[in-house]
């Protein structure tokens, strides 16, 4: 549509389309406003109702000339598709992901334009190259039995971000980004830069950015804080559940979290003082304070009575704490049990004595882990001396699961996360073998240039080796996890089979690659006899050596798994840096001696004069 001319009553041709303009208040928003360049490059605006005639495929014909037209300026309600939409990050609250709107489909009923959706497919891109482009690509896509379909999100799954969001008011109707789930607003503000995150931030209330913060991932917490003004940060922080603020400020600057915590009411800002004061990654650092608690000597009516008002806030009261005058736990009641039990009765007579409870010392994975095993909602935490300090909701345990579990990955693949690190540093990061391995070549070639180049050489091997690594790491979780162990000889056989092929391929193609490069001024080869039985052999030789090094880092790989298997049956932890390093050690001792083998080999021939 944009570029198609405008003509006037009269026929002539008045400017060019550049935008229009769309209601955002209905379902299928209608084209309300028609923008384009008139004479000398100056913007009109018009009402699409008052004076368009009708729309085709080559123009847009207006109902007077063009002495007779009348500007018309942009509503509150109303966006420019081309300026406001096209290209723009938008949220797709249907699918809770971060898109880019790549075209716009545009539906007409009774010369009335209306916006179905946004295209984010690649469709919308070659469409937007040229509809040549998307014709010819459809084409090839049918030749190879493929088809390529647009990838529409309707208008009311769309909420936009590159622009403030306080003049597009959508329809009451639209699913909107702080109508969603707290956990499905933080999986898409993770996705956007923080000034987006901020815009988004604006349009929440202090409830429901609490809740989105409490769900948002460890890394963006105090970030998100840390760019809000003090106030709201503080009044936000009030909100939150006193475990989840204390994570929170704890990750803050000390002066940014002082101040926070100034602002905060005095029993607020007591009870987050006092969980920070607690070491980390432990029941005391996970609990919260806000628990429910009642006397033996209260009737079931009154621990009720006691939920509706002053325990209504508590985080969880699936479990009701009985405690003495001194706070020490002397038992639980479930809220089950305080359900079908008569009002009267007395608390003393349905309290269970036996309760698993945490030191406040305790590991917070051995305290998920417990909860886990008896299927506990929640944990109370006590001190030496009994006393109640807090319990652990499931929701806590959960998320240190998630974490240990991670971690446990991390160190089993040797890989960990570095928030912060991008770009190059980040490759650095995965790959510092090889850059170990590039400064080593440096100082050889500045001491014995000689061995440069079988350095260099070797770093194919080496890449070789860190996949068999991986591949031999994720054969011992298998077994572990199925808890069959496969007869050695079998993966013997495959892995030869396996490596076989694959040292065979690089082996030809390093081979191939030597000889070709032969005839280049790089191998000056001082021979006998006829130069290209010379050069085949030299490439033999080559590719030999690759196959051969390939062979045995794969079959070692195949023992380093079986050794890890025992450790692992053992109750050890197995880990995949010490696999990957041996396995490359065991490469680079394979290639040297190969390539040893290679120029005796070469040198009885006297292919080197």
């Amino acid at each position: 549509m944009l570029g198609k001319p405008v003509v006037d009553a009269a026929g002539e041709t008045i400017g060019a389309i550049s935008d229009v303009a769309i209601a955002t208040r209905e379902v299928f928003p209608r084209v309300t406003s028609l923008a384009f360049l008139g004479p000398e490059k100056t913007p009109f605006m018009l009402s699409w109702r008052k004076f368009v005639a009708e729309i085709d495929d080559e123009q847009v014909t207006l109902n007077v000339t063009r002495d007779a037209l009348r500007f018309s300026y942009l509503q509150p309600d109303e966006i420019l598709l081309h300026r406001d939409l096209l290209n723009q990050q938008i949220v797709d609250t249907q699918g809770m992901k971060v898109v880019r709107v790549n075209d716009l489909k545009i539906s007409e009923s009774r010369h009335q334009l209306r916006l179905l959706g946004a295209e984010v497919g690649t469709r919308g891109i070659l469409r937007g190259l040229h509809p040549t482009v998307e014709r010819m690509a459809e084409r090839i896509a049918k030749i190879f039995g493929a088809e390529l379909s647009e990838t529409i999100i309707a208008w009311n799954y769309m909420d936009l971000l590159d622009r403030d969001l306080s003049h597009v008011q959508l329809s009451v109707t639209h699913k909107r980004l702080h109508e969603l789930h707290p956990a499905d607003i933080a999986d898409v503000l993770e996705q956007l830069s923080p000034a987006q995150r901020a815009k988004v931030f604006e349009h929440l209330d202090n409830t429901q950015a609490a809740d989105t913060i409490s769900e948002l991932e460890d890394a963006f917490q105090a970030d998100v804080i840390d760019d809000l003004g003090s106030q709201r940060a503080s009044d936000i922080l009030e909100i939150m559940d006193p475990d989840d603020a204390a994570d929170v400020i704890g990750d803050l600057p000390y002066d940014k979290a002082e101040a926070l915590l100034r602002l905060m009411g005095v029993e607020e800002s007591s009870a987050i003082r006092g969980l920070l004061g607690y070491r980390e990654k432990t029941a005391g650092g996970i609990m919260t304070p806000e628990v429910t608690t009642v006397t033996e000597e209260m009737t079931v009516q009154q621990v009720i009575e006691h939920l509706r008002g002053e325990a209504a806030e508590n985080e969880s009261i699936y479990y009701i704490y009985v405690t003495d005058s001194d706070s020490r736990l002397e038992g639980v009641i479930s809220l089950r049990d305080l359900v079908v039990s008569e009002p009267g009765t007395l608390i003393a007579d349905i309290v269970t004595k036996d309760v698993i409870t945490a030191d406040v010392e305790d590991d917070q994975e051995d305290v998920a882990e417990m909860m886990s095993k008896y299927d506990l909602l929640a944990m109370p935490v006590v001190d030496e001396t009994g006393k109640l300090l807090g319990i652990v909701t499931v929701d806590d345990a959960l998320d240190v699961l998630e974490e240990e579990s991670a971690e446990d990955l991390e160190l089993a693949t040797g890989h960990r996360s570095r928030a912060g690190i991008t770009g190059i540093w980040r490759w650095v990061s995965r790959n510092g073998w090889l850059v170990v391995w590039l400064l080593l070549a440096l100082v050889v070639a500045a001491t014995i240039p000689a061995l440069l180049a079988l350095l260099l050489a070797a770093t194919i091997v080496l890449r070789i080796a860190e996949d068999v690594a991986s591949h031999a790491l994720s054969r011992v979780i298998e077994e572990e996890d199925e808890g069959e162990i496969t007869p050695l000889w079998r993966r013997i056989t495959g892995d030869a089979l396996a490596g076989s092929g694959l040292g065979l391929l690089v082996g030809m193609v390093t081979g191939a690659i030597v000889w070709l490069a032969q005839g280049t001024e790089t191998f000056a080869f001082q021979a006998g006899g006829d130069s290209a039985v010379v050069r085949m052999e030299v490439a033999v030789a080559v590719g030999l050596v690759y196959a051969l090094s390939v062979l045995s880092v794969s079959l070692a790989g195949t023992m380093v798994a079986r050794i890890a298997e025992g450790v692992a049956s053992r109750g050890r932890r197995v880990s995949g840096t010490a696999i990957t390093v041996i396995l490359m050690i065991a490469g680079a001792v394979a290639f040297t001696g190969f390539t040893y083998l290679a120029l005796a080999f070469v040198a009885a021939q006297g292919i080197f004069g």
